[in-house]
């Protein structure tokens, strides 16, 4: 491929040759390039930007905390739009920051606000209803992480009560207590 260069002496611009063809190029011409491919970076930039913080976002799991649904080192999407839109429901599964650290967990709404918990003989019961808990292995007990085996909790106004499904090997509102809806990030699309 023959490719030759030679300076147009009427516009500085410099004439490539190439096959046949006659390319010009300036110095105008190669800054606006430039400039587009900034603008085109710049505006992909935004975009990534708006889509995982109000969008849409990939997440992992990690740790056992939601096994059997959800598995260690599984990677999910978190829709956090559905929150932008709507509220938090019970038995939605939702990442959220965690009061004591802020770090993301993801765990599974059991209680909702101004809703009762009670822990008595290894059950859960809101507002005094056995919780009909399906995702879980079948006679999984829950119990509280305090000494005693019983423990009765009222959920606050914007808090929610969360635990994760593999109940023994979970940090969740036991610990931590009902955790407030601006700490609730999104739903996981399992």
């Amino acid at each position: 491929m023959a490719v030759s260069a030679q300076l147009s002496p009427d516009t500085g611009s410099r004439l490539f040759f190439v096959k046949g063809y006659v390319l010009q190029v300036s110095w105008s011409w190669f800054f606006r390039q430039c400039w587009a491919l900034m603008i085109l970076a710049i505006l992909g930039t935004l975009s990534y930007l708006l889509i995982t913080h109000y969008i849409i976002q990939a997440i992992r799991v990690e740790g056992y905390s939601m096994y059997p649904t959800l598995t260690d080192s599984g990677h999910y999407w978190l829709n956090r739009f559905s929150y932008v839109i709507g509220e938090p429901r019970q038995n939605d599964i939702v990442a959220l920051k965690d009061p004591r650290d802020n770090m993301l967990e993801v765990k599974r709404i059991i209680a909702m606000p101004r809703q009762s918990v009670y822990l008595k003989d290894g059950r859960v019961y809101v507002n005094g209803q056995l919780l009909s808990e399906p995702y879980l292995p079948a006679n999984t007990p829950t119990y509280a992480y305090e000494k005693n085996a019983n423990e009765f909790i009222c959920i606050g106004n914007d808090k929610f009560f969360v635990m994760g499904d593999n109940r023994n090997n979970s940090t969740d509102s036991r610990t931590f207590g009902a955790v407030p809806r601006q700490n609730i990030i999104g739903k996981v699309i399992e």
